[in-house]
């Protein structure tokens, strides 16, 4: 297999590398070990650390992992805007395009699984918003809340309104608006053809990490611990300071709601600590369970108990010399 960030002739990116796994569970470092061995490009495939000020809480590289090899699409987006995986996509397009990623081995790395498989499937054409039917809905979640149009969503379109939790107001009022739209539902949208994958199959390796679910645990425990210490309660003053609307996926973020009831006086930070490390806890599981059932046979699977990653192991899943 080459070496190389170059497009093939039907525009898609080659020998790329893709790693996917639950929160906590080694990622980062073992993109980093590939990307020092291959002179790779590490790109963020992650929906919360695009963000900036968060870069404690969502665990983004820090300044050493920059020295050591570039990374792409970390802590660009303001917090106050809505991200998506559109946008995350189109701007992948735009690397490639650019040049970015030429001659350099492209490795992606995150725990968004929607970003996954827009890279490997392509996205969904979607209908255009016009911006007061946008607003009229984004008014209806903040006068009565995403549970309301939960409801109004499951008369309307019970296929979307199923795969949403009732509390998810931006994917509630998303589908409501291109419903309104449109006049047709999100998930007669979501089922049509996609623009394709900016990776080239026959030449991707797609890897998910599944660790053991202790070891999850206590990386989990010990992580937030750490980030508290290491300025995870500064970022969320920052974040509180902004004064952002708090249905915004930024503010969602793991850690923000506890450490800014902590710094609102509502519990002590003991309390904090422990519901923000149970948080944890609940979305590794669900990252875990989304990715053994939604990742198929393309996706080589790399378990371990104790420790990182196997980096020989994942050199002989990736057709790697030690």
């Amino acid at each position: 297999m080459s070496v190389s960030g170059a497009e093939n002739r039907n525009g898609r990116l080659k020998d790329a590398i893709l790693i996917a796994g639950p929160t906590a569970s080694g990622k980062s470092a073992l993109a980093l070990a590939l990307a020092r061995e291959m002179d790779g490009v590490i790109i963020n495939t992650d929906s919360m650390q695009v963000y900036s000020v968060l870069r404690v809480l969502t665990a983004r590289p820090g300044p050493e992992d920059l020295r050591q090899a570039p990374h792409q699409l970390y802590g660009h987006v303001h917090p106050g805007e809505a991200y998506s995986t559109g946008r995350w996509l189109g701007e992948v397009s735009a690397l490639i395009d650019e040049g970015v990623l030429a001659g350099r081995r492209a490795i992606f790395v995150g725990g968004t699984g929607l970003y996954f498989r827009a890279l490997t499937e392509g996205l969904s054409p979607m209908p255009s918003v016009p911006v007061p039917i946008r607003d009229h809905w984004r008014a209806r979640l903040a006068e009565e809340g995403p549970a309301t149009l939960h409801a109004l969503l499951r008369e309307r379109d019970p296929a979307t309104a199923s795969a949403l939790q009732p509390a998810d107001g931006q994917r509630i009022v998303r589908a409501l608006e291109v419903l309104e739209a449109s006049g047709r539902p999100l998930s007669a949208w979501q089922g049509e053809a996609s623009g394709g994958s900016l990776v080239d199959p026959a030449s991707c390796r797609c890897l998910v990490l599944e660790p053991a679910r202790p070891l999850v645990t206590r990386r989990i425990e010990a992580r937030f611990e750490a980030m508290v210490e290491q300025g995870g309660l500064d970022e969320v003053r920052a974040l509180l300071a902004l004064d952002l609307p708090p249905d915004l996926p930024a503010m969602k973020a793991i850690g923000v709601r506890e450490l800014a009831a902590f710094l609102a006086g509502t519990q002590s930070r003991d309390e904090a600590i422990t519901q923000a490390k149970a948080a944890t806890r609940r979305y590794a599981k669900r990252q875990m369970t989304w990715f053994r059932n939604q990742f198929g046979a393309a996706w080589r699977r790399v378990a371990f108990d104790d420790g990182e990653a196997p980096l020989n192991s994942v050199r002989d899943m990736l057709g790697l010399a030690p």
